[in-house]
């Protein structure tokens, strides 16, 4: 075979691969994943917040990982109060059906005097609720489990408001998320939430799912969640935006 044929046959191998290749690539998702590495980005530990109405042992800190006991129900707040912000989290339940989630823009009404066995009464949840929680609802309730998913909703909490982006729940209160992207346990999840303006959105596991915008108040702390069930946090990074 002389060196033009060669030529003109590896190009033909070349030519059928990438047409063989073309459609996979098509339906690919763009992908926006962020890891919190970069300038203006910092660590949140141990000594970023602070108990509001847990245990002493509801929240432990070891080798960089948060431990919640998921009991009493209540939050731990950052030290900081945000109003512009990126915040990335990595997150895992340790038994089916576990509930927790992120609260964003919790003013200080919300968390003086808060109860025992309380959550706050403002804030824009960011939730993170295993898929078990669904099958555990719909047994106990006898209900079709309509209004939630267990993937990603955004919805605001008590006095607080906002205007969700579609597709909605029933009620109009919550924004579902477009794809279905959550991890069971006991596997992590990676949350990168971006609140801008009173706008916030949703990226879970590097893509973009849920939001909404309008959202009042719009400064104050970010609370992790502890709801009944052990869940564990990770990587817990912010940058502040102006």
């Amino acid at each position: 075979m002389t060196s033009m044929k060669r030529a003109v046959s590896a190009f033909g191998v070349l030519l059928v691969m990438a047409i063989a290749l073309r459609p996979a690539l098509a339906q690919e998702a763009p992908r926006a994943f962020i890891d919190g590495i970069g300038p203006g980005w910092r660590t949140l530990g141990e000594s970023d917040f602070a108990n509001v109405n847990g245990d002493p042992d509801t929240w432990t800190w070891k080798n960089g990982v948060l431990h919640c006991s998921g009991k009493p129900i209540g939050v731990r707040r950052t030290r900081q109060k945000f109003t512009n912000l990126e915040m990335v989290v990595e997150w895992r339940h340790l038994r089916p059906a576990g509930n927790s989630g992120v609260f964003v823009w919790v003013p200080d009404e919300a968390l003086a005097q808060l109860k025992l066995d309380a959550l706050p009464e403002y804030g824009i949840e960011v939730q993170m609720l295993d898929h078990g929680y669904r099958v555990q609802y719909e047994t106990q309730s006898g209900k079709k489990a309509t209004w939630f998913t267990t993937n990603g909703d955004i919805f605001a909490v008590g006095k607080s408001k906002l205007t969700p982006f579609p597709p909605l729940s029933p009620d109009g209160s919550r924004s579902f998320p477009r794809k279905e992207l959550s991890r069971g346990t006991p596997e992590w999840n990676h949350y990168y939430v971006r609140a801008i303006n009173g706008e916030v959105r949703l990226w879970v596991n590097g893509e973009e799912v849920s939001g909404g915008s309008g959202a009042e108040p719009r400064t104050g702390y970010l609370c992790l969640e502890s709801e009944g069930s052990p869940v564990e946090f990770k990587n817990i990074r912010v940058r502040e935006l102006p």
